[in-house]
């Protein structure tokens, strides 16, 4: 049985659903200030926790350690660039397939899943002479 989501979390998850890119924390707290709706910064990290482990949005952890949420509603696939820190989203996703296997031999729920390769863009490649 689900615990009953309080009226933070209903907050961050429309938010989010609202949202066409990933965001980070403060910018969710910033974002709910501007919507005259005072979370503190502290109840917006305790809301995406248990957001996250209810299995409603999903997080993504740059190369920088920033974290960065969404709502699931299509995955999140990106290439990024560790200098210029440019994440490009990918439109397909080569491991739907396995997902379907591992849920299915290990017998787990599978709530997301992310795919994010690192490296360096044209314009970075091109600055340092890659």
């Amino acid at each position: 049985m689900k615990a009953k989501r309080t009226q933070s979390q209903e907050r961050i998850l429309r938010l989010l659903q609202t949202k066409e890119r990933s965001l980070s924390a403060q910018e969710i707290y910033i974002e709910l200030r501007k919507r005259k709706q005072n979370t503190g910064l502290a109840t917006v990290y305790r809301a995406l926790e248990a957001l996250k482990q209810e299995g409603c949005l999903q997080v993504r952890t740059l190369a920088n350690g920033e974290s960065l949420y969404a709502s699931i509603q299509q995955d999140q696939h990106h290439i990024t660039c560790l200098r210029c820190g440019e994440s490009i989203p990918l439109d397909s996703c080569p491991v739907h397939q396995l997902e379907t296997e591992l849920q299915a031999s290990h017998n787990f729920k599978v709530y997301y899943h992310t795919l994010e390769f690192f490296g360096l863009c044209n314009q970075c490649q091109l600055a340092k002479g890659d």
